[in-house]
């Protein structure tokens, strides 16, 4: 099944129920996975995080594979 289907079967499920708490419920829930918060940032954050972006464009960083390879060589050392 489809994530599209299953809306679907959920979004005709939903529009039968009339108990009102139990879809203040549904809606809690579903609040609580599409709520996206947006967090106040200083400037030195925003500018950091514009920097980041400058360097990632650039090809400045570290994939996650081989920063792991880096810790456990780092690790493994005697």
């Amino acid at each position: 099944m489809t994530a599209l289907e299953l809306k679907n079967i959920l979004i005709h499920k939903i529009a039968a129920i009339d108990d009102v708490s139990f879809l203040k419920a549904i809606q809690t829930i579903i609040d609580a996975k599409t709520d996206h918060k947006i967090l106040p940032l200083s400037n030195e954050q925003r500018d950091e995080i514009m920097a980041s972006k400058k360097e990632i464009e650039k090809g400045i960083y570290v994939d996650h594979e081989s920063l792991d390879e880096e810790i456990n060589a780092w690790l493994n050392e005697e």
